[in-house]
């Protein structure tokens, strides 16, 4: 058998997973009875004239009478898809049909994909802004830097539901999350840490901005895009680089990395060499999350950095980077409450009940799921998995709490609200 045998095999099995039984992962099914001719009357001409009737007199029925409440719209326009590039808002519909399999699968949460197809901006916010009110909430997903940021900023404006790009907000929220646990296992604080950020899209902003929410400082935070460091006297930088640029005479990664605290990847195969690695502080923190291979393979920095503690994008080794963790939850709590917006303290909420999860002990079948005999908090699990059912009750159930404290939800959080 060839070496390339495996991953041709495994081509296949995706592809086939895709067509078979029926194209796509998503499909529509009825939740009320429509077998018989008194079934169609109310379900359409002439009962359905009633909830509209309610719906016209007070605007808020629309959620005790519709799906409304339950339906999150994943959208794209294909510039940035996973790791492939811009290729398109047709060859994005797979990923974002996968992303309302994990909605569904995840947080009971309906979601259909809608790919838009504009020349501008302003197309698209238009477009997105005419069809809102449509659902509870907005996922936004695979749109390049820095177009994704103007995008969600504009609809967040614009929209009456909350509106979240998850390539920055959720990888940002769990890299929060595992980057706290890790430094406080390596005794450190994330106050005093230096910080090296390798890639300066959407993710790395949006990570190094959360993380400046939990405590770390901006001035010992270095970034990397593919000229090298960003510091002042680059001309060349939009305004959302420019937040990271550091007064500095470094100018590479090897520069930067020497004696710093924490490093986090966003950027692309094989780019920290075991070099590099070797010149960070004693017991560092290494979140190499380009996929599908990391900027450095866990089995090379372990080999170098015994004191290490390591995460990567990847299921086949431990401390996943991945944002199913948390987006299905932030939006489970967010549409049940009816919040305006997901913002600061929501966001931060879903970190500090992802971490503190990781330390309580982990379900037999949790690890059954994973196919571990034990789990304990420590080097190799700083992040729960994605399997363990505790998320959806402890992070909806933050994320609502801190909806309803901080003014945007619209109504109380329910009696006995997600109770394990």
């Amino acid at each position: 058998m060839s070496d390339d045998q495996p991953i041709n095999d495994f081509r296949q099995q995706a592809l086939d997973y895709h067509e078979f039984p029926k194209p796509g992962k998503i499909a529509v099914e009825l939740t009320t009875p429509a077998d018989s001719v008194h079934d169609l009357a109310l379900a359409y001409s002439p009962g359905v004239a009633e909830p509209v009737r309610e719906i016209a007199q007070n605007a808020d029925n629309v959620y005790k009478y519709t799906a409304k409440g339950n339906m999150v719209a994943v959208i794209s326009n294909g510039t940035a898809i996973l790791g492939l590039g811009n290729l398109g808002p047709m060859a994005s519909k797979p990923v974002m049909e996968g992303k309302a399999l994990l909605f569904k699968r995840f947080a009971g949460l309906d979601s259909i994909d809608i790919e838009v197809k504009h020349r501008t901006i302003d197309e698209f916010v238009d477009t997105v802004a005419a069809i809102a009110d449509t659902f509870g909430g907005i996922n936004l997903e695979d749109i390049k830097a820095p177009d994704c940021f103007e995008i969600e900023s504009r609809l967040i404006e614009r929209c009456d539901v909350p509106v979240f790009h998850d390539d920055q907000h959720g990888t940002a929220i769990v890299t929060a999350a595992g980057m706290l646990n890790a430094i406080e296992l390596q005794g450190k604080q994330l106050c005093d840490s230096t910080i090296v950020c390798l890639g300066a899209g959407a993710a790395a902003v949006a990570c190094m901005e959360l993380l400046i929410k939990c405590g770390a400082q901006r001035e010992k935070i270095y970034m990397l895009d593919r000229k090298g460091v960003i510091h002042t006297r680059r001309d060349d930088l939009n305004e959302y680089k420019q937040l990271f640029a550091n007064n500095t005479d470094k100018r590479t990664l090897e520069d930067v990395i020497e004696g710093a605290d924490l490093f986090l990847g966003v950027s692309g195969p094989n780019l920290l060499s075991p070099e590099a690695l070797a010149l960070m502080a004693d017991k560092p923190v290494v979140f190499a999350c380009s996929n599908p291979d990391p900027e450095i393979k866990p089995e090379q920095a372990h080999a170098v950095r015994s004191d290490l503690i390591m995460g990567t994008g990847r299921s086949d080794y431990p401390n996943q980077v991945n944002n199913v963790i948390c987006f299905p939850f932030i939006f489970r709590g967010a549409l049940d409450v009816r919040a305006s917006e997901i913002n600061i303290e929501m966001k931060l909420a879903a970190v500090e009940a992802i971490r503190q999860l990781a330390k309580e002990p982990v379900p037999t079948e949790v690890m059954q799921a994973a196919g571990v005999s034990s789990l304990e908090f420590g080097h190799g699990y700083i992040i729960p998995k994605p399997m363990d059912p505790r998320l959806l009750p402890r992070v909806a159930r933050a994320v609502a709490e801190a909806a309803v404290a901080s003014g945007v939800a619209r109504i109380e959080l329910p009696k006995g609200y997600m109770q394990e």
